[in-house]
C-alpha cells in the first residue's frame, strides 16, 4: 500500500485529516519547508496548486520554493529580511512567498488597492529590502509621499505600466534556476507581516510565525470537515489570511488548492465546475452577491460540499442552502489570531459566530478586564493553548503589541455576546474601525487624507450599514469659513490617494460636529443618525469611482 493509499486508509477508519497533520508534524516541524518537503515525499505528482493553465503537483511546488529561496539568496536577501510584495492572485505570487518561508526571509504582502499614505506607511514600517510588484502596480508607487524611499532592488512581475523615473534597480524577476537546502527556520521566525487596518493611526503590521499558518490550516481544515483529495477553491486575494493560509489547508491535508484571479458574481459556479471545487470560501457580501444573480438550472450543478460563510447575515444561510445546495458555515477569526469561532455545518444558528474551538480560550470584559455574565454585550479577549498559534506582535509598534496583548490576553477590539448555550454573536466594533466587501477600513487613514483638503476644517469618517450585509464608509465634513464644498468634491479628492474601497460613498457636509464634553467628534451619533436627508449618496448619484 503507498503512502498516499494508508494516510486514505486511517481516514476511512475515522482519524480526521487535520488530526493526522497534528502528528505528522510535531511542533519543532510546524514550518513550511518541512511541511512541503515531507507532504511531497507523500503525494509527490498529485495536484497541488491549479491557477488558469498553470498545475503544480507536490513535489514541483517543494521544487519552486527551493528555487525561488535560491533565486532570493543570490539577489542578497538574507533570513529575516523583509520582501514586499504588491502582486494580484498569479503564480509568481506563491512562487515569492514560498521562496521567502523557504529561506527564512519575511513576505510582506501588500493590498494591491493601496495608495498614498497607507501604502507609504507600510513601506515605511516595514523597510524592505526587496520589492516585488506586478507591473500594471507601478502607478502605486507615484503616489507615495515624499518621505518614502524605494528599496534599491525592485523586481517587476508581467507587463503594464510604465516603469516610473526611481533611484535603484528595476529588474523584470529573474528566471528560476536551481534550487537551495531549506534554511534552519523556527516555527516562531516571522513568515509573513499582514497590514491590518488600525482605529485611531496607521495599520499594524502583524507578525505571523511559521507555526500560526500551520495552525490556520489545521483550525480551518477541522471546522470545514475537509478530507484528503478535497479540492479547496478560493477567488479571494492572496494578501489577505484567508486564501494564503487556504493553501496551508490543502498542503496539510493531501488537497488541491484552486486559486481563481477574483471574485465574479456572475463566473463563481462556472469557476466551481471547472475546478470540480468541493469545498469554497465566501465572506460576507460575496454570498449576498451571489444570491442576487439571475436564477439558473445549473444552480445545483456543482460538487461544492460546504463553504465558509463568516461574516455572512443569518436570514442569508437557508435561501443560500436551498437555492445552491451549499451550506455555509459560521466562523471568527482574525489576522492576529486564528480560526476560533467555528458554527456546525449546517449552522444551528445562523449568522453567529459558533462556538469557542477546542485550543482556544476566550473571555468577555467590561472595560477594566473584569468578566461578564453570559447575555451581557462586552470586549472579546483571546488566548491559545498550542503554542504560537496566535500572531507574536505588531511589526515595530511595540506600544501597540503591549496594548493588544495587555493582561496576557490579546484585546480584539470586538464587542461580542456569549450566550448560555456556548454561542458567541458579534455585536459591533468596540472603535471606529469599518469592514466593507471584505477588507478592513482605517477611519483615521481616510480621514488623514481628507483633511489635506483646505476647505475641510474637520471630519468624521464612520461606518453605515450597507444593503450587502457589511458597512459602507460615510463621512461627515465641516467646512473653513467662507469655504465651498460639494459631496462629490470631497470623493474626487480621495480618489487615487487611497484604495478605492475606502473611499467614502455617503457624504454630509454639517455646519458643526457633535462634540463630546472634551471636544471629540461624537461619531456614534453620526452613526446613530444614519442616512440623513443631506447625506449624498455616491451610488445613487450614478457616480463610478476610478480604480
Amino acid at each position: 500500500m503507498q503512502a498516499g493509499e494508508s494516510s486514505a486508509a486511517r481516514q476511512r477508519q475515522g482519524t480526521p485529516i487535520w488530526s493526522q497533520a497534528v502528528e505528522r508534524f510535531p511542533p519543532a516541524d510546524r514550518v513550511l519547508s518541512t511541511i512541503l518537503t515531507r507532504q511531497a515525499a507523500q503525494y509527490r505528482d498529485r495536484t497541488l496548486f491549479v491557477f488558469g493553465e498553470t498545475r503544480w503537483s507536490y513535489a514541483e511546488t517543494a521544487a519552486i520554493a527551493a528555487a525561488s529561496a535560491a533565486r532570493l539568496m543570490r539577489a542578497g536577501i538574507q533570513a529575516g529580511d523583509r520582501v514586499a510584495l504588491m502582486c494580484s492572485n498569479r503564480p509568481e505570487f506563491l512562487e515569492v512567498y514560498l521562496g521567502c518561508a523557504w529561506m527564512g526571509a519575511v513576505t510582506v504582502p501588500i493590498n494591491t488597492a493601496l495608495r498614498g499614505i497607507q501604502l507609504s506607511h507600510i513601506l515605511r514600517n516595514s523597510a524592505p529590502k526587496l520589492l516585488v510588484i506586478e507591473q500594471g502596480f507601478m502607478p502605486a508607487i507615484e503616489t507615495l509621499e515624499r518621505d518614502v524611499a524605494l528599496p534599491d532592488l525592485v523586481w517587476t512581475i508581467g507587463e503594464g505600466a510604465a516603469l516610473p523615473a526611481i533611484s535603484g534597480s528595476i529588474t523584470p524577476l529573474p528566471a528560476l534556476g536551481e534550487g537551495a537546502s531549506p534554511a534552519p527556520v523556527q516555527p516562531d521566525d516571522t513568515v509573513a507581516i499582514l497590514y491590518t487596518s488600525g482605529t485611531t493611526g496607521p495599520s499594524k503590521g502583524v507578525c505571523c510565525p511559521q507555526a500560526q499558518m500551520f495552525w490556520w490550516g489545521v483550525y480551518s481544515a477541522r471546522a470545514l470537515g475537509i478530507r484528503e483529495g478535497d479540492v479547496l477553491f478560493t477567488t479571494l486575494p492572496l494578501f489577505h489570511t484567508n486564501a494564503l493560509n487556504a493553501f496551508y489547508q490543502a498542503v496539510l491535508n493531501g488537497c488541491t488548492y484552486a486559486l481563481e484571479p477574483k471574485f465574479s458574481a456572475s463566473g463563481f459556479w462556472a469557476a466551481a465546475r471547472r475546478h470540480q471545487a468541493t469545498v469554497g470560501y465566501l465572506l460576507g457580501a460575496m454570498a449576498v452577491m451571489l444570491l442576487a444573480q439571475p436564477k439558473s438550472a445549473d444552480d445545483t450543478a456543482h460538487f461544492l460540499r460546504v463553504a465558509l460563510g463568516g461574516g455572512v447575515p443569518g436570514q442569508f444561510h437557508g435561501l443560500f442552502l436551498e437555492r445552491f445546495g451549499v451550506p455555509l458555515l459560521d466562523g471568527y477569526g482574525s489576522t492576529e489570531t486564528n480560526f476560533v469561532f467555528a458554527g456546525t455545518n449546517p449552522s444551528d444558528r445562523p449568522g453567529t459566530m459558533g462556538h469557542l474551538v477546542e485550543g482556544a480560550e476566550a473571555c468577555i470584559v467590561d472595560p477594566d478586564d473584569a468578566p461578564l455574565p453570559d447575555g451581557e454585550a462586552g470586549e472579546l479577549l483571546l488566548r491559545s493553548r498550542e503554542p504560537l498559534a496566535f500572531s507574536t506582535g505588531y511589526f515595530g509598534m511595540p506600544d501597540k503589541t503591549a496594548e493588544a496583548w495587555r493582561n496576557l490576553w490579546f484585546h480584539t477590539g470586538d464587542r461580542v455576546v456569549r450566550d448560555a448555550d456556548g454561542h458567541y454573536r458579534f455585536v459591533d466594533r468596540m472603535k471606529d474601525s469599518i469592514r466593507r466587501r471584505g477588507e478592513n477600513v482605517s477611519s483615521w487613514e481616510v480621514e488623514q487624507v481628507m483633511l489635506k483638503h483646505p476647505a475641510i476644517a474637520a471630519c468624521a469618517v464612520y461606518p453605515l450599514p450597507s444593503e450587502l450585509g457589511e458597512d459602507e464608509v460615510a463621512a461627515a465634513v465641516q467646512l473653513e469659513p467662507g469655504h465651498a464644498l460639494e459631496p462629490i468634491d470631497v470623493v474626487k479628492h480621495c480618489e487615487g490617494k487611497m484604495a478605492y474601497f475606502a473611499v467614502p460613498r455617503f457624504v454630509r457636509i454639517v455646519a458643526e460636529m457633535p462634540l463630546t464634553e472634551n471636544g471629540k467628534i461624537r461619531k456614534v451619533a453620526l452613526r446613530e443618525a444614519g442616512r440623513t436627508p443631506d447625506t449624498w449618496d455616491r451610488d445613487a448619484a450614478g457616480y463610478r469611482l476610478r480604480r
